[in-house]
């Protein structure tokens, strides 16, 4: 009996004026799971984000989402409403707009900005913002302009936008980016609190992040547009293909 992923990505090839951004990609992820993707710069972990939304398409292969739908023939407004939803490294929030009217405007089936801040709130949804809001530790910043938070508390709020859009599936660009270490420490806390009731792919660069997030968690190396080794972290650190192409070379930019 064929097992059933959450997300699917069989034998995927995209190539950008003769460049192979991704090179015969097989990769797959159970619901629930927290997945962490490490590579060198030009990888090809953006395009495969890419890739899942629809921002591109890719030149051969499938990617599946659960277990049945084929994102490759749907747009990316049609894959945004099945419930996958993208955190972009630099944080996209209403800076104008408090942090409640932010995921107020996040929250599934928004009519977008006039029709929600204009329209009276339900109680349902006034409880799922508190929740929300609970849930990324800004309840205390409920109405402060975003555009007044610091770094990481934007990051938290845009988290925060994605599970109002109650997404299935978080794609997660380096989060610790930017980020203080009390900061990057309470979004690994975060991330590995949504796993099970959501599933997360994160990209990022930070190895001491990756270690806090990925403990006991699968990490899949990405090189050339290719997986390259799977496993746990400390199996992929002390992989000798891993160190040399990058783990290696970062040392060598010290």
């Amino acid at each position: 009996m064929k097992r059933d992923f959450l997300l699917a990505a069989e034998g995927v090839n995209k190539s950008f004026d003769g460049f192979k951004a991704i090179n015969d990609l097989n990769f797959y992820m159970d619901e629930g799971e927290l997945r962490t993707i490490i590579g060198p710069n030009g990888a090809g972990k953006s395009t495969f984000l890419d890739l899942i939304t629809g921002r591109t398409k890719p030149d051969t292969g499938t990617i599946t989402f659960g277990g049945s739908t084929n994102l490759t023939g749907l747009n990316e407004y049609q894959i945004y409403r099945l419930g996958i939803g993208r955190k972009f490294q630099t944080p996209s929030v209403y800076l104008d707009h408090t942090v409640w009217e932010n995921v107020l405007l996040g929250l599934e089936g928004s009519r977008g900005v006039f029709d929600s801040l204009f329209h009276r709130t339900t109680k349902a949804q006034k409880e799922r913002i508190a929740e929300v809001l609970e849930t990324v530790g800004l309840s205390h910043k409920t109405h402060d302009l975003a555009g007044s938070l610091a770094h990481g508390q934007k990051q938290w709020l845009e988290i925060g936008m994605l599970l109002a859009q109650n997404a299935k599936l978080l794609l997660v660009d380096e989060p610790a980016a930017g980020m203080t270490d009390e900061e990057t420490h309470k979004t690994g806390e975060l991330l590995k609190s949504l796993a099970g009731k959501h599933t997360i792919i994160v990209i990022e660069h930070d190895m001491v992040f990756v270690r806090q997030i990925a403990e006991g968690r699968k990490v899949s190396v990405l090189h050339q547009g290719h997986i390259l080794c799977e496993g746990a972290v400390d199996v992929v650190q002390n992989d000798e293909k891993v160190i040399e192409i990058y783990l290696g070379r970062k040392a060598r930019e010290k």
